[in-house]
């Protein structure tokens, strides 16, 4: 079998579940996911994709299996087939203010209610967001098993690390634009050494360190 037909399979699998809810009527099927709850710094951003059916995306996965190149590739082929798409930026302050998860619901939310058309059907990655008059379902590991979802993923990821990438030239000593604030060594390194910058998570606990 050939890489091609191996992936033309693949997608069909990651298709499967929209596939399987249209044949119940459903229509405009939204995928969500987010990036960011982990990091020591920065926003979460919560994306929403609805797909068009017949227009399958090669190379479309979770965005974490994803090189950063090819990550961009997909993105842009995401935002010029979906049916619609947006996503949403949640601070580090709201971070603390109510918590990663609260803010990650909240970051979902939002984004679902920017897209340019409502969908009938919403597809989470291991979430349920609260407050939308929309049925959903909770996927585990939807980014790597439902196409909308893993689209979301995409979007999210790469508008997230955009906004790493734009905080690491007003505070480069942490190395954002490597890290996207995840806790590498590096980065706690950095901390130890310059203490910590507005865009740190006060609520997030670093072995060693004190916010």
């Amino acid at each position: 079998m050939t890489d091609l037909n191996k992936e033309i399979i693949r997608l069909s699998r990651l298709y499967d579940m929209e596939r399987n809810l249209r044949q119940k009527g459903h229509v405009l099927i939204a995928g969500v996911d987010e990036a960011g709850r982990g990091p020591l710094a920065g926003p979460v951003v919560a994306g929403a994709v609805i797909l068009e059916p017949d227009t399958p995306i090669i190379d479309l996965k979770d965005s974490k299996l994803l090189s950063e190149k090819k990550r961009e590739a997909v993105y842009k082929e995401v935002i010029k087939v979906a049916v619609s798409y947006a996503f949403d930026v949640v601070d580090q302050e709201y971070i603390d203010e109510h918590n990663i998860l609260n803010a990650t619901l909240h970051a979902m939310k939002r984004a679902v209610e920017k897209l340019g058309a409502k969908p009938d059907f919403i597809l989470v990655d291991a979430l349920k967001i609260p407050g939308i008059d929309i049925p959903q379902q909770a996927v585990i590991h939807g980014d790597n098993l439902c196409a909308c979802i893993a689209a979301a993923s995409v979007i999210a990821k790469v508008e997230r690390d955009r906004i790493m990438k734009s905080y690491d030239k007003i505070y480069p000593q942490y190395g954002f634009s490597r890290n996207k604030g995840y806790g590498t060594k590096e980065h706690v390194n950095s901390i130890k050494k310059y203490g910590f910058c507005s865009i740190h998570r006060k609520s997030f606990s670093i072995k060693g360190l004190e916010m």
